[in-house]
């Protein structure tokens, strides 16, 4: 949650690394997997449209019954890690090309999770159609880098001036009881809807904004012009205090949780789907996470406005024994970037009430008429997010052999690339266990981490009756 000020007081060529290693340790997640939207027997497809039900109820395991571990974004760690002369080595050493290196990132470079882990859920039959209540904890994470911020590890001070825009990153936690109720229409054959309805509890929340952060740098001289804002609403949480010797002004300089950490926040969210059966057909369509939470007490930092600090405390020798050598001066320069921001700490703000992230899934289904257990799906999935949005279509083969086993191999492309998908599903009397991933985990580093981005691994264990 104290991204921002890594970002601000931490050593800049090291923040590629850091952005990848702290949502691989973040991911720990249990979201319904895509794999199993088609799938036959899948208990929580109800959780990427309302509208799907199940022939049985369940009962699901305390915390195990829906474990995802994922990670997705286009920033991965082999685009900061290279192997050079037998050692792992960063994309900043001089080893290896700035061509190559910067080749690598794009305008915008992204890291996200979308956390939900599912603590009791549980499924039956009633009321005319089915019923599902579950109670669970949503953890979200998101991360907007320009490629301007790694031209300026990379490079030093090659470029007299480097325009660092729209550097964003968000992330909020919160508890959620879902209580969700499906039937079919009697009215149109082959149509059937659903809706959830969700309470939210907020525990935190915390949104940075560095806008612009346009750096002028010169051998005798620094001109930073920055405009950024952070809101952190966390119960007790306080912005820490410096002095700039140079304004003779108070900046934020880190902030830290001092009193009772408790609830601060309160939402609500809607879940709506349909889905229509037609001949070998089915088309299916569903919005999730309609809705608003409304944070408490919140914490506002910002340069209110455009912020303009000129300094010659950095002055750069291009003698390496020199004691105001470039990565003396750049060692000390990175560890003080928090002055040349230099955010108002503005204060308490009563409360700010934010729309949920929604997400979009569209899905068509066609079953074969020489083999009714194997079928074919194609879906779409979309999350509206502002800066964070991405989408994914997904291809999928389905099949349920025999009764107790489902099967599902997919392949997905979208925002953040192309990957490979399947989930296993056995389904016995009175025991359900599942296993899967939405996107198949390549290459590790050896700290255990993804070399790609996009990973996910699906694990879950029911007891149905």
């Amino acid at each position: 949650m104290l991204f921002d000020y890594c970002i601000m007081k931490s050593y800049i060529k090291k923040a590629a690394i850091s952005f990848l290693a702290f949502s691989s340790l973040a991911t720990a997640y249990a979201q319904t997997t895509y794999s199993g939207y088609f799938l036959d027997n899948y208990d929580y497809r109800f959780e990427m449209n309302p509208a799907f039900g199940n022939e049985k109820g369940f009962v699901s395991f305390p915390a195990l019954g829906n474990l995802n571990i994922n990670m997705h974004g286009n920033l991965h760690l082999n685009e900061v890690l290279y192997k050079l002369n037998g050692k792992t080595v960063l994309f900043t050493n001089p080893g290896i090309s700035e061509s190559e290196a910067m080749s690598k990132f794009g305008e915008k470079n992204r890291l996200g999770t979308n956390t939900k882990v599912d603590i009791l859920s549980v499924g039956f039959n009633g009321m005319g159609g089915y019923n599902t209540v579950s109670l669970g904890v949503v953890a979200n994470v998101d991360v907007s880098v320009p490629g301007s911020f790694f031209s300026l590890a990379k490079e030093g001070v090659t470029n007299s001036t480097y325009d660092i825009k729209n550097m964003f990153g968000n992330a909020n936690a919160y508890a959620q009881l879902a209580l969700n109720h499906s039937h079919e229409i009697k009215q149109v054959k082959g149509l059937r809807v659903g809706a959830t309805l969700k309470v939210l509890v907020g525990a935190g929340n915390m949104d940075f904004r560095f806008n612009d952060a346009k750096l002028v740098l010169d051998n005798n001289k620094w001109i930073a012009q920055t405009n950024a804002d952070i809101y952190t609403s966390i119960s007790g949480f306080r912005y820490e205090m410096d002095r700039s010797e140079q304004t003779g002004k108070d900046y934020v300089s880190g902030g830290d949780i001092d009193g009772d950490y408790g609830p601060n926040g309160f939402g609500l969210g809607f879940d709506l789907g349909a889905q229509y059966e037609w001949n070998d057909f089915t088309f299916s369509a569903a919005v999730l996470d309609l809705g608003f939470m409304k944070w408490g007490k919140t914490q506002w930092a910002s340069t209110n406005g455009t912020k303009t600090v000129d300094t010659d405390s950095y002055i750069f020798n291009v003698n390496d024994d020199a004691p105001n050598s470039f990565d003396n001066e750049w060692d000390r320069f990175t560890d003080d970037l928090a002055k040349l921001y230099q955010l108002d700490n503005n204060g308490e703000v009563s409360s700010r009430t934010r729309a949920l992230a929604a997400t979009l899934n569209f899905g068509a289904q066609y079953e074969l008429p020489a083999y009714r257990r194997l079928h074919f799906g194609l879906m779409n999935s979309t999350r509206i997010n502002g800066p964070y949005t991405w989408t994914q279509f997904r291809l999928s083969a389905n099949i349920n052999p025999v009764d107790f086993l489902s099967a599902d191999v997919n392949v997905a492309a979208g925002t953040y690339g192309i990957g490979f998908g399947w989930l296993l599903n056995i389904h016995t009397t009175g025991f359900n266990l599942f296993a899967g991933m939405d996107h198949t985990v390549g290459k590790l580093a050896k700290q255990g981490i993804p070399l790609n981005s996009n990973a996910s691994f699906n694990f879950g264990i029911n007891f149905p009756f």
